[in-house]
């Protein structure tokens, strides 16, 4: 490994390497304007399937194989640059935690004619089965939290009761995300995601003011309000089964009626 190794000096290198078909760069410096003087580099290098001498390596973080030309640069770790090497296949079947990521990194090299932006293109984008399943067992998952929480709150149990609230809210995040069939953001990014991509149907500004609000302080109100337009989404998509599931605990976290 080379401890000093630059983004730029890797760009060289791989820019001349004919076994390399793809470069990507995600992270804070694939968002515009999330950089900061702290940033390093994210980057994937992708080889070509029949490049010689690829064979197995530790500790892919999921990235597959990479070839032993590049084997100096695959684990690549300062506070510069983060480098992992992987075939095109391997690029293709990184794990679902990395969608977000991909899905809005920017592609530097592509020597596959489109081919390297199509497979970070899809990973932005979810099947509309896959998608209807996962907001199914999002939604009963934030029910089940908001009702943790505004439960434990008439209960007398304070810190429970924001704790269950924060949870609901990623389950929440998950669910509105996979509605317009695309991954969650980290949450560093929800703000820049929104920002650019609004979720359809939902004002930014309100949305994430009352996610402040909940998470800040459990405000059972908010939560309430905030359920209120998640069930009307949730039953528009066809998800009301799963609340109906609920019963009469809907009760507990609808709005009381005026």
């Amino acid at each position: 490994m080379f401890a000093q190794l630059t983004y730029a000096a890797l760009l060289a290198r791989v820019t001349n390497d004919p076994a390399v078909v793809g470069l990507v760069l995600k992270g804070s410096h694939a968002h515009d304007g999330m950089a900061t003087e702290h940033a390093d580099h994210d980057v994937y290098v992708v080889v070509a399937e029949d490049t010689k001498g690829t064979g197995d390596t530790e500790d892919t973080g999921g990235a597959g194989s990479g070839p032993g030309a590049l084997a100096d640069l695959h684990g690549h770790r300062s506070a510069e640059l983060d480098v992992l090497v992987t075939t095109v296949d391997g690029f293709r079947s990184l794990p679902g935690y990395e969608d977000y990521a991909l899905s809005r990194a920017r592609v530097v090299i592509d020597r596959l004619d489109g081919g390297i932006a199509a497979i970070v293109a899809a990973k932005g984008r979810r099947d509309r089965h896959e998608a209807a399943t996962a907001a199914a067992d999002w939604l009963d998952a934030y029910a089940n939290s908001l009702y943790r929480s505004l439960k434990n709150t008439r209960d007398g149990q304070p810190l429970a009761a924001r704790l269950d609230a924060t949870d609901s809210l990623g389950f929440l995040l998950e669910l509105l995300f996979a509605l317009d069939r695309r991954p969650r953001p980290y949450n560093k990014y929800l703000e820049w995601e929104l920002a650019r991509f609004p979720l359809p149907g939902w004002e930014t500004g309100p949305l994430l003011a009352a996610i402040g609000r909940i998470a800040g302080t459990g405000d059972t109100g908010a939560q309430r309000s905030l359920f209120a337009r998640v069930e009307a989404v949730a039953r528009e998509a066809g998800l009301g089964a799963v609340l109906d599931a609920w019963g009469e605990d809907l009760a507990l976290m609808r709005p009381p009626l005026s």
